[in-house]
């Protein structure tokens, strides 16, 4: 039953990804692009986690942790860019 649950969440799943992948692409604006990638990052490590479940395989989980973490620094980097036009700050510049 495990089995079948895990094929529907992944097809699911990639359709999310898929919707989500096209929002990147024809976003209307910046903010909306960088939202669509965040949102893309956590369909991944949704279908990551479930093929982990699928095949029975713990390595999986570790690269969807991995790639939380990524997800998240890369959204605050992104962010704080679009804010500021730089990414980090050096004390000449404050």
């Amino acid at each position: 039953m495990i089995g079948i649950a895990a094929v529907v969440g992944l097809a699911l799943v990639g359709i999310a990804c898929l919707l989500s992948f096209y929002r990147v692409l024809r976003g209307p604006a910046l903010a909306d692009r960088i939202l669509a990638l965040d949102t893309l990052a956590v369909n991944a490590i949704a279908l990551i986690v479930l093929f982990g479940l699928w095949t029975g395989s713990a390595i999986n989980f570790e690269a969807a942790l991995l790639l939380a973490v990524l997800g998240f620094v890369s959204t605050v980097a992104l962010a704080k860019y679009v804010l500021r036009g730089r990414i980090i700050e050096s004390e000449e510049q404050s």
